[in-house]
């Protein structure tokens, strides 16, 4: 199957695109962290720890990206985003943050 692309825009809203560079840019500066700590031999469970925090952040980036292309890219090409339409999005974002912990 092919990547259907309906937007070339990645992300529609300037806010939203300034919010996800922002908190990337936290996250790699986190995973510099880890990547130092193995490097200096810190003990294992900080480095694990450490590790999970940027695996959580990247979880919660990962959601704000599903939800913007929901709403902007599916959703404007569909109708515009009826209310209808918007309770279908928020389904299924909710199915994912359960299905990421």
């Amino acid at each position: 199957m092919g990547d259907v692309k309906m937007n070339t825009r990645l992300y529609s809203q300037e806010p939203t695109k300034s919010k996800i560079i922002h908190r990337l840019k936290i996250v790699k500066g986190h995973l510099e962290k880890v990547l130092k700590m193995v490097e200096e031999d810190a003990y294992c469970i900080d480095v694990i720890n450490q590790s999970q925090a940027v695996q959580a952040a990247l979880k919660k980036i990962d959601r704000e990206i599903l939800e913007n292309h929901l709403y902007c890219c599916v959703l404007g090409e569909v109708d515009k985003a009826n209310s209808q339409n918007k309770k279908l999005v928020s389904e299924i974002v909710s199915v994912f943050k359960k299905s990421q912990g």
